[in-house]
């Protein structure tokens, strides 16, 4: 009936609602006058109308249902999979309760779910796209396929299935060694270039035509959007253009070090400038194993190379001019070092015979050159070897030097006078004494050393043409036979003092006594010393003759000093023109004469 269409509602709110609808149709009903059967027909015909209505929505209701869960088990699979591509271990789960949460809900946390899942998806694809891409760019310029740079490269295909991050460590792990591998190769290319570069640099060679033949992206002015070529091609090329200069360097060095020797060689003969020199001063590094790497730009190019050979050229046939004036510079120097040494040079080589030489082309200048070369040589070795005992012979020449001094300095009358230059006279005399008393000790000294330098290079040590142990030996005997003359002035003078004073004493005279008989003391003077050597009484004679008067055998030890010094070191020096040793002028030995006046000396002579 009616109440049953109000009850079909399936709610209170909405059955007192029909209810009340029906009960006013009912009332119009009655106030029109409807029959009872109509009414029913109106009242069936609301029933199957509200049939119809439940009927559709129940319809509706169950496709929406049906609709729910396909769309949630579609959810479910494709979460399914997406969490097999992406990693359990890394994918968020879906976590609903079918029996508690109605399919709205678990629709919806499955549509949430499901474009996290995707979101996820998404970027790990665009990782792997990313490292792909990489990769395969890496890849590609190892192997060399292609030269160019690709802004958006097409990334190699990759299984969408396995997104795990496993399979992504797996790419990145295969990256990182593409890229270690590529940054050793860039590393190996640019030291390949740098040294390409260098040798370049030093050969004169054009770098950026070199390097474009290798490949046309590895010079500073390459296109800077093109990457630099790792390819193993790239490196072998550049790796035997690497041996093909170094091999051109040590060749083109080689050609420069024979220019450069015979250069130099001709500086040192000419004696040239340094202005001359500072142009091809770089060359010379070549001359320097040591500093070979660190040669200038340009040094050994063929413009280089070929204008030192010029040079050698030109200075070659300078030197046949200048080749007199050489000869003599180089005799000159072999003197002068002789000199030092107080030796003779070799005669074979003296500037007339050397000029006439070369005069008359008998012998060739440079073969003359090389051997007053090998004299200078093998003088200097002899002036090293020497300079032991030359540096003594100076100790004892100044040592003479002061005795000399001495001697004058005593004959000085006013020696002994107030003032600053005696005060300093009487100081060196006392420095002077202690010098001289030395003396025999560096002779004893200096002749021990000259016999073992004789004994070592089986030859005698000369010394301005004489043997220089003998020249000490007789220095030696007339410092012996100068000593012996001292003591016989030293008695001589006391014998004439007391000659003095016995004539001066007339009174103690015995009457009757003769002059002969009070002068005994003076006879038996004399007696001694006409037994003297035969020298002696000759210096006595002349001495006494020389005062003309009577021959007086006692004189002043001044004059008796100068007359017989034959062997004092300052008399050695003073006699028979000799001259002080220096490096400027060769010293003389002295000549003294064994017989005669003088009182005996040294039998050989220095020549100069």
């Amino acid at each position: 009936g009616p109440d049953g269409i109000g009850g079909g509602g399936g709610g209170a709110e909405a059955a007192g609602g029909c209810g009340a609808l029906l009960a006013e149709l009912r009332q119009l009903w009655g106030e029109i006058g409807k029959s009872r059967e109509e009414r029913e027909r109106t009242v069936r015909e609301l029933e199957m109308e509200c049939m119809r209505v439940y009927r559709r929505k129940v319809d509706e209701a169950t496709a929406e249902r049906a609709s729910l869960h396909q769309s949630l088990a579609a959810g479910e699979a494709e979460i399914a999979a997406l969490t097999a591509a992406l990693g359990a271990d890394s994918s968020p789960q879906l976590k609903v309760n079918k029996w508690t949460m109605s399919l709205n809900d678990r629709v919806s946390a499955a549509t949430n779910l499901l474009e996290e899942l995707r979101a996820m998806k998404a970027e790990r694809s665009k990782q792997f796209t990313a490292i792909r891409s990489e990769i395969d760019k890496i890849s590609t310029e190892i192997s060399g396929r292609s030269y160019g740079y690709d802004n958006s490269p097409r990334a190699s295909e990759f299984d969408e299935h396995d997104l795990t991050i496993r399979r992504l460590n797996e790419y990145r792990a295969r990256l990182s060694s593409l890229q270690k591998e590529k940054s050793d190769r860039l590393h190996r290319v640019l030291e390949h270039v740098t040294e390409v570069h260098s040798l370049c640099d030093v050969l004169g060679e054009d770098f950026i035509a070199i390097v474009n033949e290798v490949h046309p992206g590895l010079h500073e002015t390459a296109d800077p959007g093109k990457p630099t070529s790792i390819s193993d091609s790239t490196l072998a090329s550049l790796s035997q253009v690497v041996a093909m200069l170094t091999s051109e360097k040590t060749k083109r060095a080689a050609m420069l070090r024979e220019a450069v020797l015979p250069l130099v060689e001709l500086w040192d003969l000419m004696d040239l400038p340094e202005e001359e020199r500072r142009s091809f001063r770089k060359a010379t590094a070549v001359l320097r194993p040591a500093r070979e790497e660190a040669l200038s730009s340009g040094v050994l190019s063929i413009a280089t190379i070929k204008k030192t050979e010029e040079e050698v050229e030109r200075l070659t046939r300078l030197k046949a001019g200048r080749m007199k004036e050489l000869v003599l510079k180089r005799r000159l120097e072999l003197e002068s070092i002789c000199r030092s040494m107080h030796v003779e040079p070799d005669t074979s080589t003296v500037p007339e015979k050397s000029i006439a030489l070369i005069d008359s082309g008998l012998v060739n200048p440079s073969e003359l050159m090389a051997s007053i070369d090998e004299q200078i040589a093998k003088a200097k070795e002899e002036q090293q070897s020497r300079k032991e005992i030359m540096d003594k012979i100076n100790k004892w020449l100044l040592a003479c030097e002061e005795e000399k001094w001495l001697e004058e300095y005593n004959l000085d009358e006013n020696r002994f006078n107030t003032g600053r230059i005696a005060r300093l006279n009487l100081k060196r005399a006392e420095k002077a004494r202690l010098i001289i008393n030395k003396i025999p000790a560096m002779i004893d000294h200096l002749m021990s050393r000259t016999l073992v330098w004789e004994t070592e290079r089986n030859k005698p040590f000369l010394f301005d043409g004489a043997r220089l142990v003998a020249v000490l030996e007789e220095h030696k005997q007339a410092r012996l036979r100068q000593e012996e003359e001292r003591r016989r002035l030293r008695e001589q003078k006391k014998l004439r003092t007391l000659f003095s004073e016995k004539e001066a004493m007339p009174h103690l005279k015995r009457p009757g006594s003769s002059f002969g008989r009070a002068t005994e003391p003076c006879n038996m003077s004399r007696k001694r010393v006409d037994a003297a050597p035969p020298s002696v009484r000759s210096s006595s004679g002349s001495s006494g003759s020389s005062g003309g008067g009577a021959a007086d055998p006692f004189r002043p030890r001044s004059s008796a000093a100068a007359g017989s010094g034959a062997g004092h070191c300052g008399e050695f020096f003073r006699s028979g023109g000799a001259r002080r040793l220096s490096a400027a002028a060769p010293f003389n030995y002295v000549a003294v004469s064994k017989g005669g006046g003088g009182g005996g000396g040294l039998s050989s002579s220095m020549m100069s």
